[in-house]
């Protein structure tokens, strides 16, 4: 059966001084359209890599990805990167730094007005309507990466790829974020994968959490299933039973692979309940 994004046996490896280094070895993934992927592991395990080749960032040298069943081997709008790094152009305000994004892709599709329309209905999403003439440097970290978000989704793209998109926020900031990516993709029912190293947030945002092993040549150790109803809240999961275990395997994992890094961790194990490219807008 065909999936909606699928990593077909990816393969890196790059050319050092010391000789080529393999970074990703094997690395397959099927994943189903509006599905919630987290990838999570030790530092250096490939993460970022996985997610930049799906991007279209960078060439696998082995395998390749295909979305709806077609090769992806360079960025488009289909594909949009949120970063942990807010990346707004400093000198345009808070409405013209998704405009940019909202002109570059439906220029020859929308008229002036229905961009325009269609910018403020995205930073409505992520509630900063209140905040259209603002610069980056007005605005705080949170806020910027609520407009880096509505600037993703007004691309409407068909998978939207996170790298540790809250990694910088403090704990609060970093909750109401959580609270409002889920809420987001239950109404707009996007391909999400994300990078984190937050296992309460893995557990929390996903319906399946990917366990890299460590690298190099790092590949998938273990694939945790999350069968938590949505909506999800919180305060009630954080004593539910189910919870806990999903946050226990993936500890357990997290805690084998530094303990024993060099230990091959077999895939198939049941758990239960080359050259960057430059992205465009």
């Amino acid at each position: 059966m065909n999936s909606y994004l699928s990593l077909e046996n990816l393969g890196i490896t790059f050319d050092t001084d010391n000789g080529p280094l393999n970074v990703l070895n094997d690395v397959s993934l099927r994943i189903n359209q509006g599905e919630f992927i987290s990838l999570i592991g030790h530092s250096g395990c490939g993460k970022s890599t996985v997610l930049n080749i799906v991007a279209g960032l960078l060439n696998a040298t082995q395998g390749g990805v295909l979305l709806e069943n077609k090769e992806v081997d360079e960025p488009g709008p289909d594909r949009a990167v949120v970063f942990q790094n807010h990346s707004l152009l400093p000198w345009l305000s808070v409405y013209d730094n998704v405009r940019l994004a909202v002109d570059r892709v439906f220029a020859k599709s929308k008229s002036k007005q229905q961009c325009h329309e269609w910018t403020l209905h995205n930073l409505e999403l992520v509630h900063m309507s209140h905040a259209l003439g603002r610069r980056p440097s007005e605005i705080s970290g949170g806020m910027k990466q609520r407009v880096g978000i509505a600037r993703a989704l007004s691309m409407e793209p068909k998978v939207l790829l996170m790298d540790e998109p809250f990694g910088a926020l403090d704990s609060l900031t970093r909750t109401h974020m959580q609270d409002s990516l889920m809420e987001i993709q239950q109404d707009l029912n996007n391909t999400v994968i994300m990078i984190t190293h937050d296992v309460d947030e893995a557990v929390l945002l996903s319906d399946r959490i990917v366990m890299m092993s460590n690298g190099p040549a790092a590949t998938i150790g273990e694939v945790l299933a999350i069968k938590l109803e949505r909506p999800r809240h919180r305060l009630e999961l954080a004593a539910a039973p189910a919870y806990n275990h999903y946050r226990a395997e993936v500890l357990r994992f997290l805690h084998e692979r530094h303990a024993q890094p060099d230990v091959p961790h077999s895939r198939s194990k049941p758990v239960s309940a080359p050259r960057l490219k430059l992205a465009t807008i």
